[in-house]
């Protein structure tokens, strides 16, 4: 098999697609400080969600249902809640029935009557849950103690069909499905929120200087020794004991705007996908580097062989394989003391390095301590 050398318009081409996928995939996480409001980069110690989960079962499926024994069982113990006994050793033959797990998030302050989503997933081998119902099932939290009641009709985006000789299409998935307002809050979870003489808010991103920002700007406001940053996480806050003051004054401080502290100077790479961020803050010190490539080229050429006009040989074709090693020049570039972002990639741009060589080239900037940032491959 004969592989021609590169052209100078080829060259050019995957030069300059190189240039667009490297513009592309780099990202530059350089924009200015901005203040954010408490609320967006905290929540408040104690103020959270809980996760519910239940067993049940879905009927009213077209022949799409699961044939597990676990099913059977659920069916069995249900029709003798409603007084009708099932022969021991019989099998119902259930093919509209699904066993199905229930989970929900029960938010914060939610109380009894009020509704909640609910998602249902089949752990059998249900075909779908399309045009299913689910019968009254109980939702338990972590304690084992039951919050919320869900029963209802079935939202399935996915559905599937299947020929007689065995071929079938899916899209999406069909055996999850959801519940719009699908389940009703039985009791409250017991809050914190109303307890001692402090509220706490917690960082999503921990931060020490963030942390001080946020204590300095409430002191700022309340007067001083109103906050007080406990780590880079936690801020304590002095609070009102009666309920309806601290909820005017929760209002007030989550509306504040802080100045958050800048991130750490970090390099992810994605080494599944070849995506690379670098951010504002990256530095590389004084280092070259250099980049080349070899290209091998192997030609395949077939020759005659004739024997003589009066010999006994015969006439054959006789392969010739030719291969050459072309080695390019290596491209050896430099970066200057405390080089910006701009231009380390217009550095690597200059040489037209593919992502899998981008990578390559801040390994081994961080091996030798010349990239002065979090080197994060995920």
């Amino acid at each position: 098999m004969m592989k021609s050398s590169p052209t100078v318009s080829d060259r050019y081409s995957r030069q300059a697609g190189t240039l667009l996928v490297l513009t592309l995939l780099l990202i530059f996480v350089s924009v200015s400080a901005f203040a954010d409001r408490l609320k967006d980069i905290s929540n408040v110690q104690g103020v959270r969600s809980n996760q519910l989960i239940g067993y049940g079962l879905v009927v009213g499926l077209d022949g799409t249902g699961d044939k597990a024994p676990f099913t059977n069982q659920t069916f069995r113990n249900l029709m003798n809640k409603f007084g009708i006994t099932i022969p021991a050793g019989s099998d119902p033959k259930l093919k509209n029935v699904a066993a199905v797990t229930v989970h929900a998030d029960l938010h914060a302050f939610a109380k009894p009557g009020q509704t909640i989503d609910v998602t249902v997933s089949s752990i059998g081998n249900a075909k779908s849950l399309r045009g299913g119902t689910l019968l009254m099932t109980p939702l338990k939290g972590a304690d084992g103690n039951v919050y919320a009641i869900s029963q209802g009709s079935l939202m399935v985006g996915g559905f599937g069909v299947e020929g007689a000789d065995g071929s079938k299409i899916t899209v999406n998935v069909p055996v999850v499905g959801r519940i719009p307002n699908g389940a009703t809050v039985e009791q409250a979870v017991a809050s914190g929120f109303h307890r001692g003489d402090t509220l706490t808010f917690n960082l999503h991103n921990p931060d020490f200087t963030t942390a001080k920002h946020v204590s300095d700007k409430i002191n700022d406001l309340l007067g001083p020794h109103s906050a007080s940053a406990l780590d880079a996480a936690s801020i304590s806050v002095k609070a009102p004991r009666d309920a309806s003051q601290r909820v005017s004054f929760l209002s007030l401080l989550e509306n504040l705007e802080v100045d958050p502290g800048e991130e750490k100077a970090k390099v992810i790479v994605n080494s599944r996908t070849g995506t690379i961020v670098v951010g504002r803050n990256v530095r590389v010190l004084p280092a070259a580097v250099t980049h080349g490539n070899l290209i091998v080229t192997i030609s395949e050429n077939n020759a005659v062989s004739q024997p003589n006009a009066f010999g006994d040989g015969e006439t054959v074709v006789v392969p010739q394989t030719e291969i050459n090693v072309n080695q390019e020049p290596a491209r050896a570039f430099k970066f200057g003391d405390a080089t910006t972002l701009s231009e380390i990639v217009e550095a690597i741009n200059k040489i037209g390095a593919a992502p899998g060589d981008l990578m390559a080239i801040l390994e081994a900037l961080k091996q030798a301590g010349a990239l002065k940032a979090d080197l994060i491959v995920i």
